[in-house]
């Protein structure tokens, strides 16, 4: 089997990170296929560079999704999520939504924290989006982006840690997200300081993807996530335009 994973943001590194991260938990009969962005933000940390990251997300799949079983979308925020899901005919999975899903079942009310301030807002607007607004404590940037993180995980830890702890003791959340893949794999560094469960974004997304593997949902043959219709477009990638064309 073959996993698709796109990194829509256009660092190589970044993809790096999260492939050494998920590929230990990738059984031996499950080949992962990473893809980096071809264009737009080097790190996504704002709306409009969200935008952009969607189109570089469908680009990638329609370049590279030929012969997947599955889409893992490794991005926090999702850019392109619903896009990918109703284009494609196998299971798609984002970083964002398996992680509030994850939290979720874990805790009443659960937290985000993640790097680069202008995250705040646009979470709230996603959790609403995919129906857990109500289960969200709060949202918890702190002042370095996610690549900042990434390039100094060491120097970041305590940062982290009392960001949690902030927000498990003023929001009341039962449980607290690492969001985004430049926080890849510091959950577990992070945990020893908060008495909630801590959650790696990037881990939580490939364990749900596997599963979408094992006996996930049928594409649905109607509805919004169904194949839309065939369509011309100007302008786009040959890739691109071909998979809108014939969908």
């Amino acid at each position: 089997m073959r996993i698709l994973l796109i990194n829509p943001n256009t660092t190589q590194a970044m993809t790096d990170l999260v492939m050494q991260v998920v590929a230990p938990h990738a059984p031996s009969d499950v080949a992962l296929h990473p893809v980096t962005g071809r264009f737009g933000a080097q790190y996504i940390s704002s709306r409009s560079a969200g935008a952009i990251a969607a189109h570089a997300a469908l680009e990638a799949y329609a370049e590279h999704g030929a012969g997947c079983d599955a889409v893992y979308l490794a991005c926090f925020g999702d850019p392109g999520l619903h896009a990918l899901k109703e284009i494609s005919p196998v299971p798609v999975v984002g970083m964002a939504e398996a992680s509030c899903l994850a939290a979720a079942a874990m805790a009443r009310q659960f937290s985000i924290v993640t790097g680069g301030e202008r995250w705040g807002p646009i979470l709230h607007e996603f959790v609403a989006m995919i129906g857990l607004d109500g289960r969200l404590a709060s949202v918890e940037t702190v002042t370095p982006t996610g690549a900042d993180i990434a390039r100094d995980p060491d120097g970041s830890i305590a940062l982290l840690a009392a960001a949690c702890r902030k927000t498990a003791e003023r929001d009341g959340a039962g449980a607290v997200i690492l969001g985004g893949a430049g926080l890849a794999g510091l959950a577990a560094r992070v945990q020893p300081h908060l008495d909630i469960p801590v959650i790696c974004s990037v881990q939580t997304g490939m364990k749900a993807v596997l599963a979408a593997l094992n006996g996930g949902a049928a594409k649905p043959a109607s509805g919004d996530l169904a194949f839309p219709a065939p369509v011309g477009s100007v302008g786009l990638s040959p890739a691109l335009a071909a998979l809108l064309a014939r969908s």
